[in-house]
Parts: structure tokens; sequence; C-alpha cells
């Protein structure tokens, strides 16, 4: 089992490496691209949220490539420089999903204020689960010791696993909230908003592929939970 382990491990590394080259070389190739509104990242996202009659939040630039983020605790929409400075298909896709985030904060859409409220205990979780695991697989493996420990590590490990598959449909909602507004705004025209679609996708792809590698870690460590149980 603990094979298994490595194995899966080794198997969604590779695809997130696959994923992660695929998405910088798409946000490569229409971070070239300008639209035709010629309007910042910065621009776009302030654009979007007075659109949406969100007046508390601040759009702010941050350090480092592909670092863009909406933080609900002080209201800001983080953009990497290329983003808040630029003016291509990439930067208005980028800027208007960060800003979708903001949107669904204003709303308290549902899925968004779930993950908020299991933060806490997914920052706990990430932190412990791991070595509680592995430390109750060492537990078991001498003179087969009790399995409580390695549960314990695995419900912690199932919270983390629950905030990857919540995180699913925030992010595509976020995405559709800005494809439709970027389309209304008249921010992108229609072939521009499909390679906006296009970068897009391949960044809910990094979500994707974290759900299921961690889905699939999960379920190893049932099977190897079950496995030594009945031993």
């Amino acid at each position: 089992m603990t094979i298994g382990i490595i194995f899966i491990s080794a198997i969604f590394m590779i695809i997130g490496m696959a994923v992660q080259s695929k998405l910088k070389s798409k946000f490569t190739k229409y971070g070239n691209l300008a639209t035709t509104s010629q309007m910042s990242g910065q621009e776009i996202a302030q654009k979007m949220l007075k659109d949406n009659g969100i007046y508390d939040v601040q759009v702010v630039s941050v350090e480092g490539s592909l670092t863009d983020h909406y933080n609900p605790m002080d209201k800001t929409v983080n953009l990497s420089k290329e983003v808040y400075e630029g003016r291509s298909i990439a930067a208005a896709a980028v800027a208007a999903h960060e800003c979708g985030h903001a949107v669904q904060h204003a709303t308290a859409y549902s899925m968004l204020m779930l993950r908020s409220k299991i933060v806490p205990a997914v920052q706990i979780s990430s932190t412990l689960s791991q070595w509680i695991i592995m430390a109750g697989i060492g537990f078991m493996g001498f003179g087969g010791g009790n399995s409580t420990f390695l549960l314990i590590g695995i419900i912690l490990f199932a919270v983390t696993t629950l905030f990857t598959i919540i995180t699913l449909p925030v992010e595509f909602d976020a995405s559709a909230r800005a494809l439709q507004w970027l389309s209304t705004a008249n921010i992108t025209s229609s072939s521009e908003k499909e390679k906006a679609k296009d970068a897009l996708k391949w960044a809910a792809l990094t979500y994707v592929v974290s759900a299921l590698a961690s889905i699939a870690m999960l379920v190893q460590y049932v099977l190897i939970y079950m496995n030594r149980s009945r031993d």
C-alpha cells in the first residue's frame, strides 16, 4: 500500500507539472494579445467591481507571477504586476476572475462562505495530517499496533480533501462570472472571450488535479487503515 501511495503521488505530480506548464504557455500566448478595449488589468478590475456595486474592495499590485488572488479578510483584489499593468487578454481574464471572487463575497455565494468557514480547520489539518498518518502507519507496522492514530490522521486529511473539492465550484463560478461580464461590458470581443475562456480553463484544471490527487490519496489511506485493522 505504501508503494501505491508513492505511485499515486508520482503520477499526480507529473500531471500537475504538465498542467502548470500548459497554463504558463497559455498565459504567455494570451499575454501577448491585446484586447480591443485596451484597458489594463487594474482598470478592468475597478470597472467590474463598480458595475457590481462593490465600493469597499481595493485593487492592488503584488509581486510574483500567477500570484493573483482575492483576499476576503482585507477585501483586496491582488494582481501580479503583469496583470495589474497588462492590457492583454490574459490580464483581462485574470483580473475579472479575481473580481468574480469579490462578487461572490459581496453576494454571500454559499460555496465561498462554506470554504471560508473551514479555512481554520484546513490550516491545522494540512499541517498535521501527513505526519500523523505516517506515524500511524509506522505504529501499526510494529506488532500490529492500535489503528486509532492512523484514523485521526485520515480524518484530518479528509478535511483538506473536502476543501479541495469545495474549491472547484468556487473557481468555476468565479470564471463564469468573469467571462459573462467581460462580454456584456464589451471588454472583449467574441473571439477574445473564447481565448480568455481557454486561459481560465487551464487555470481551473490545476484545481481539478489537486482535488483528484487528494481524493486518490485519501482512498489509499482508508484502504491501508481497513487492511491493517483486519490483520
